[in-house]
């Protein structure tokens, strides 16, 4: 009997495994490495009275880890 085609996607074919979802994310993550090596240069950042100096993309970054954790969190707190 053969195998039908659901069977080999399980297998691990590479059809089977880039799904429109992953390919986005391969592409977000690509994008997201340009990113970082276009945006090194220092950046002088003021939270209120310190004034620290860091890299741009690091300057982007932290506060969009900070909004993704709250959605997390918040997400998290509706399922219970």
């Amino acid at each position: 009997m053969a195998p039908d085609k659901s069977d080999q996607a399980s297998r691990g074919g590479l059809r089977g495994r880039l799904t429109p979802g992953r390919i986005v994310v391969l592409v977000l993550g690509v994008l997201a490495i340009v990113f970082i090596f276009e945006n090194t240069k220092d950046v002088r950042i003021r939270l209120l009275i310190p004034e620290v100096t860091m890299p741009l993309w690091l300057a982007l970054l932290i506060p969009f880890v900070i909004g993704w954790l709250c959605g997390r969190f918040l997400r998290g707190s509706r399922r219970r």
